[in-house]
């Protein structure tokens, strides 16, 4: 579960890690109201206003600006508040923006200059432990570091038997060229973002940049956070910060019914119980000349209400042309899966894409023939073969 800027610094200021004060406003009076208060606050007489959305790449997308005085404030929301803004994040269609965060200002005057970092946790699923990526060239997209500067791209691999070490966060701040006060500074941090991002249970933290202040100060400017939504029964706290507002409607809509679906951009919808087959299937999909339209696990419990509701659901998707069901009856009798699919297109009606049915596993010969007497135009199969030819043929 992805989750705002202005909440993933609330969970980091809670662990003890610096961050770029900011409030949230959903008004330009309201705007203005924060930066008076931050500035009574923090001291600061420059605002930073950010759009709230789930996208990086704000700033250049025109969602990230800087106000000098408080009319700049009022305007500049006024601005990015209601503007869709579209990044490579978020695809041609981009976001809508209904709230800002209006920070301090944190590029100050000291006896030092500042100097951006870039930091992420994450996971190595090739060695099944926590890394801390980071690197001197913060501010910039990570993927252009690695593609033009690799050797400035660090990595440290947490054993999880004993945790992030202490001399591993030294090791750290060392290679950032770090010395005196803000050496010591950049130690803590990294030793409490590390302990955020696993008490939480996260999937991701990503801080770009993370920022040596002219005064020698150790900060989260911005802060993208992943949760992992499988660990949030442990978190109660943390799945009130889920934002419907910034998910595919449809993906909301499925997962009212518990089924695990993903909008893709293809033409053949798929319907499928096991994640595993679901790859599978979207795979022959790709072989028999067309393009997936979506990820759709029904689970093992595919009855005839969770079928319905997988059906009108993919309908939803004007770029389906055809759509292929493949269900393994193992738990579930494929004779029982048949019959809950001809009801669901009788109760639907008016479907007019062509259904290429594969059932496999137990009973399937009693459900082709269930499906081929309903007298519905769905075409049946088998084997995975010949369900993939009937997906070529209706595409043809």
């Amino acid at each position: 579960m992805n989750i705002h800027e202005y909440q993933a610094k609330e969970v980091l200021k809670k662990y003890g890690v610096k961050i770029q004060e900011g409030i949230l406003a959903n008004t330009p009076d309201e705007a203005v109201e924060a930066a008076k208060k931050l500035s009574e606050q923090t001291g600061t007489s420059w605002w930073v206003i950010k759009a709230q959305v789930h996208a990086g790449g704000r700033g250049k997308g025109g969602g990230i600006k800087l106000a000098k005085n408080l009319d700049e404030v009022r305007d500049l929301t006024g601005n990015i508040i209601g503007m869709n803004l579209v990044t490579k994040q978020t695809g041609a269609e981009g976001k809508k923006v209904h709230m800002v965060l209006v920070s301090q200002d944190v590029f100050y005057p000291g006896p030092s200059e500042p100097k951006e970092f870039y930091m992420s946790v994450l996971l190595n699923r090739s060695t099944g432990r926590n890394i801390i990526m980071y690197s001197t060239e913060g501010g910039m997209d990570i993927e252009e570091v690695a593609e033009k500067t690799p050797h400035l791209i660090f990595k440290e691999e947490i054993d999880p038997k004993v945790g992030l070490m202490p001399f591993q966060a030294r090791k750290i701040a060392f290679n950032l060229g770090l010395s005196g006060e803000a050496y010591k500074e950049m130690v803590t941090f990294v030793t409490n973002l590390y302990k955020a991002y696993e008490e939480t249970d996260s999937s991701m933290f990503e801080i770009n940049p993370v920022l040596k202040t002219s005064d020698n100060k150790i900060i989260a400017v911005d802060a993208k956070v992943n949760l992992d939504d499988n660990a949030l029964y442990r978190h109660p706290d943390l799945y009130t910060y889920r934002d419907i507002r910034e998910e595919d409607p449809t993906e909301v809509e499925a997962g009212k019914y518990n089924l695990n679906y993903v909008k893709l951009d293809g033409n053949v919808g798929c319907m499928v119980n096991g994640a595993g087959l679901a790859m599978a299937t979207m795979d022959m999909i790709k072989l028999s000349g067309g393009e997936p339209a979506n990820f759709l696990d029904v689970g093992g419990t595919a009855d005839a209400k969770r079928v319905e509701e997988a059906f009108r659901i993919i309908l939803k998707d004007k770029n389906v042309k055809a759509i292929l069901v493949n269900i393994f009856g193992g738990i579930v009798r494929c004779d029982r899966v048949a019959q809950g699919i001809v009801d669901a297109y009788k109760n639907i009606g008016n479907i007019h894409v062509p259904i290429i049915v594969r059932l496999q596993g137990t009973n399937a010969e009693i459900a082709k023939k269930l499906i081929d007497e309903s007298g519905l135009q769905v075409h049946s199969a088998i084997e995975l073969q010949e369900a993939a030819e009937k997906v070529k043929a209706v595409l043809a």
